[in-house]
């Protein structure tokens, strides 16, 4: 059994990909505790958004050490196939290969998937990390702010991110629900 989780939500948008783009992520923390990040490109694709995401979402929780008391279960939940199957199936060929697709052929956002790769890698050395799949656009409530984020940023806009208590969290954005990840599914 887990002392401490951590769930991720991440999402990442393009207008017109490629085009201006915006990546965002929800962190929760058994703690209590809520961190909204995003960020800006002026010139990117949906995939590296969503790559992007994930990144700096496993950035913060390994800088502000909050995966730090003992063995901690991340999960992190993304409506991206491709950065799903990405990170789960395809990137320990992809590494094994000296980063080239089974067709011989480089592989896109290669310098993207070598930091999504070791980042996780050393998370899974001291903590359970769990990679899940969650249905965009289906009323999931934190993908859908993720969503309304990464498009705002994606759209040139700075919204106020939200860092804070879990309960300040909802009394703005309203109920978020008791977030657990089980088998797959959202609970």
């Amino acid at each position: 059994m887990h002392k401490h989780e951590i769930t991720i939500f991440t999402d990442g948008s393009s207008l017109g990909n490629p085009g201006p783009g915006g990546w965002s992520a929800v962190i929760l923390s058994s703690e209590g505790k809520v961190y909204e990040l995003g960020g800006h490109e002026k010139q990117s694709t949906n995939n590296r958004m969503e790559m992007m995401a994930a990144i700096e979402a496993l950035r913060f929780v390994t800088h502000r050490k909050l995966a730090s008391s003992g063995k901690t279960q991340i999960s992190i939940l993304t409506d991206s196939a491709y950065l799903m199957n990405g990170i789960t199936l395809w990137v320990y060929g992809w590494a094994k290969n000296g980063w080239k697709t089974k067709s011989g052929d480089p592989v896109l956002n290669q310098d993207l998937w070598e930091d999504l790769f070791k980042i996780n890698l050393n998370l899974k050395h001291e903590h359970d990390v769990e990679w899940k799949k969650v249905a965009g656009h289906a009323g999931v409530t934190l993908n859908e702010r993720c969503d309304e984020l990464a498009v705002s940023f994606a759209g040139g806009d700075r919204p106020i991110l939200f860092a804070g208590n879990f309960k300040d969290y909802e009394k703005l954005f309203g109920h978020v629900g008791d977030i657990k990840v089980v088998k797959g599914s959202i609970k």
